[in-house]
């Protein structure tokens, strides 16, 4: 994962003479970030763009010179908003038919190391 984010221009750790990677708190600051902004569903591309803007002080500010960025992140957070809708309703249909369907009895736990 760390090679990746590398690869992808995503995260510059510090390369030891032995060509191992050094990482500081900046740098899992950093992964964190990302971490997150994948789960938010942004493309790698986009959060290359994005990190550079966020100010160092604060991860949730971005910086006056990457204005240019917020339409973009508005665009993002609106298909977020969407895909949240359809799981919510996915998940309602779901409730819907386990309480339709009849109550199975609990299935035993298989015994610790047994293969099945």
């Amino acid at each position: 994962m760390l090679r990746y984010y590398e690869k992808q221009g995503l995260l510059a750790p510090k390369r030891l003479p032995s060509g191992y990677r050094e990482f500081t708190d900046a740098d899992v600051e950093t992964v964190r970030r990302i971490r997150c902004l994948l789960a938010a569903g942004l493309s790698t591309a986009l959060i290359a763009r994005v990190l550079p803007c966020l100010e160092e002080d604060e991860s949730t500010r971005i910086g006056p010179t990457c204005t240019t960025l917020v339409g973009q992140l508005r665009q993002e957070r609106r298909r977020m908003t969407e895909e949240i809708k359809a799981l919510r309703s996915s998940r309602a249909m779901l409730d819907s038919i386990l309480e339709a369907a009849p109550q199975a009895p609990a299935e035993p736990a298989s015994p610790a190391g047994s293969a099945e």
